[in-house]
């Protein structure tokens, strides 16, 4: 019998946190989704949902689109849940607020921060959450505070299902260049917040199709404005299938990797997951090979390289190629 996705918690604890994620949001969960949530198999997210129906009487909503379950919880007209915070939760929402304020600045943390205070003044005085616990080490993070209007702008087009104007400028171009975008999802990858669009047409300009759907950093948008045009949210678009299948933010034609690790790298590399179908083998001397796809070259590259002498690309070898000629370069410069 395969192992427990997460050994650590209880099919209570899956039980309650499953109710309260359906109970306290408006909107409706996959089951791709409350599976990852929940770190089990969907077929003991369906057998919780039963559970939860069967036993407590609550009406779930169930619905397939694209061959996808989802689930909502179907409320009662003008019921609305006034539970407040424990202990615990405040502390893990203390702990995000200071692992991500550096990245938007504290200003778009303010209304965070009041819900924090308001649910914590219902706790007794020993069980407060001080948030002085909590910190982020944040040299090399890029100050987005100039980029607050864009951001709430960007969340209310995604909302409204609103196409954007944007003025952008990409780090290689001289010139910002005007575009019309579909919004969305915003995501942030080391300490970068990025917009995934789809393109959307120019007014009176034919439409052509792009050959990807661009990927911009929120941080080089000039100006955005939200239009009047309307978009239908695309019904193929999945995220998670787009990011997070292979290494990389930029996606291009994935490829096999292997590199070999040794002494710290190795060590370091092996506490960490770097694609979801990554093998990692382990050798009685501490070296560590990690099989694993790719989908962007400068990227992993420069990965690579961050390591030093501790690291080796074994295959490809049109990579070993162009990592050579590198550090041949390097030489040169130094």
């Amino acid at each position: 019998m395969p192992a427990k996705r997460d050994p650590y918690s209880s099919y209570g604890q899956k039980l309650i946190s499953l109710f309260a994620a359906l109970l306290f949001s408006r909107q409706r969960h996959s089951l791709i989704e409350l599976s990852r949530m929940l770190s089990c198999s969907k077929q003991t997210v369906m057998r919780l949902v039963e559970n939860i129906k069967m036993s407590y009487g609550v009406d779930i909503e169930e619905s397939i689109e694209n061959m996808r379950k989802y689930y909502r919880l179907k409320r009662r007209v003008g019921v609305d849940p006034t539970l407040n915070l424990t202990e615990s939760e405040i502390s893990v929402l203390q702990m995000c607020r200071a692992f991500t304020e550096h990245l938007l600045g504290h200003q778009l943390f303010e209304d965070a921060a009041q819900a924090l205070l308001k649910s914590q003044a219902h706790l007794p005085e020993n069980q407060r959450v001080d948030s002085r616990h909590f910190a982020s080490f944040i040299p090399g993070t890029i100050d987005y505070t100039p980029h607050h209007q864009s951001i709430r702008l960007l969340i209310r087009a995604m909302e409204e299902k609103k196409i954007c104007k944007i003025l952008y400028k990409s780090i290689m171009t001289k010139r910002a260049k005007t575009f019309y975008i579909k919004p969305l999802k915003i995501f942030s990858h080391k300490d970068t917040i990025y917009l995934h669009v789809r393109m959307a047409r120019y007014p009176g300009k034919p439409y052509k199709e792009p050959d990807f759907d661009p990927l911009l950093a929120i941080h080089r948008i000039k100006n955005l404005e939200i239009t009047e045009r309307a978009f239908v949210f695309p019904k193929d678009y999945d995220f998670e299938n787009v990011f997070n299948q292979n290494f990389g933010v930029i996606k291009e034609e994935a490829f096999k990797v292997e590199v070999e690790f040794t002494e710290y790298a190795a060590k370091y590399v092996a506490e960490r997951i770097w694609s979801p179908d990554q093998k990692m083998i382990e050798k009685k001397d501490g070296t560590v090979r990690l099989k694993f796809s790719a989908s962007s070259e400068p990227e992993l590259i420069a990965w690579v390289l961050s390591f030093g002498d501790e690291a080796k690309v074994i295959k490809p070898i049109w990579l070993i190629k162009e990592v050579r000629k590198i550090i041949s370069s390097m030489q040169e410069i130094y």
